[in-house]
């Protein structure tokens, strides 16, 4: 039976561990407030700039253009997007695990695949087994811009322009609820209307304030007519667009980290409260049992003095 000392040191470390992880939960807390309210605030904007792409995709001249064109035999982007910190519970492995499968769904080997970390913990994993990471892209504050991945976006872009690459997959979190996210997968390039279809779809909650109004129904036209230099447009408005698809996915990817993260430590924090009272328990019935010992020590050496 363990010594009243070692319980005793063990409830003092589980206390001193709730109070880390207490505040932890907190600082989460706030983080994760500013990063959801950023990441749905953000959400009707990139759903109208992916409308605005879906509605030009049906143009001759747009449809002609290379980020909306197949290349089977050029390799496969895939940006990995994960925190550079753990501690988030199941945050990081859901999107790891979920970009393997959809490598054994897609049938890529490993020598057509290039990886984009945008995380650390996506970016070691992938290295470690032998991937091609040509960006790593880590510590971005909770702040990001699209200035940020502007560099990366660019690096895309130039493999693309290139041939080196034809397909560019996004896997992050998708915020959902504090308490619920969802490892997701987008493709960006090509782009065609159901993968604009369906990223407008993941954009919008289905409830809340952010979500479209009941019965409400938008006027677009079936298709914009581009005047003066179509391509002249084209170059500038379908890296724009692009940008603004992938930078969602930071915007989105910050709002689960912090949410995982928070809900992470109040597990924690409620792990460490049971512990201590469990341990408390058994160092009352170990003081308890050690009294009645020395006692019945005492009564049975007075006994036998008589």
């Amino acid at each position: 039976m363990a010594s009243l000392k070692n319980i005793k040191l063990k409830i003092h470390s589980y206390k001193k561990t709730g109070t880390v992880t207490r505040a932890m939960e907190a600082v989460s807390a706030v983080k994760m407030r500013k990063s959801q309210e950023r990441a749905l605030s953000g959400r009707a904007y990139a759903a109208a700039a992916l409308t605005v792409l879906e509605k030009i995709s049906g143009t001759t001249t747009v449809h002609e253009h290379p980020l909306l064109q197949e290349r089977e035999s050029a390799k496969t982007c895939i940006v990995v997007v994960t925190s550079d910190k753990g501690l988030a519970g199941s945050l990081n492995s859901g999107v790891i695990r979920r970009v393997e499968r959809e490598i054994l769904e897609r049938k890529l080997e490993q020598k057509q695949i290039v990886i984009i970390g945008i995380g650390r913990r996506g970016a070691d994993y992938f290295a470690s087994r032998g991937y091609d990471v040509r960006i790593r892209q880590e510590n971005l504050s909770d702040g990001v811009t699209e200035s940020d991945i502007r560099a990366t976006i660019d690096s895309i872009l130039e493999w693309h322009h290139a041939w080196d690459i034809g397909t560019v997959i996004v896997g992050y979190q998708n915020f959902l609820t504090t308490f619920e996210q969802e490892p997701v997968i987008r493709q960006v390039v090509p782009i065609t209307r159901d993968v604009i279809r369906d990223m407008v779809a993941g954009i919008r909650p289905a409830r809340g304030r952010y979500a479209p109004a009941t019965g409400h129904k938008e006027h677009m036209p079936v298709s914009y007519r581009i005047d003066e230099d179509e391509e002249q447009l084209l170059a500038v408005l379908m890296p724009k667009l692009l940008g603004v698809a992938i930078f969602h996915t930071l915007l989105e990817a910050k709002a689960s980290e912090h949410s995982a993260r928070m809900v992470a430590m109040k597990n924690a924090t409620d792990k460490a409260k049971e512990m201590v009272r469990l341990s408390t328990r058994t160092y009352n019935k170990v003081r308890q049992a050690a009294i009645t010992r020395e006692v019945s020590e005492i009564t049975s050496g007075m006994e036998a003095m008589r």
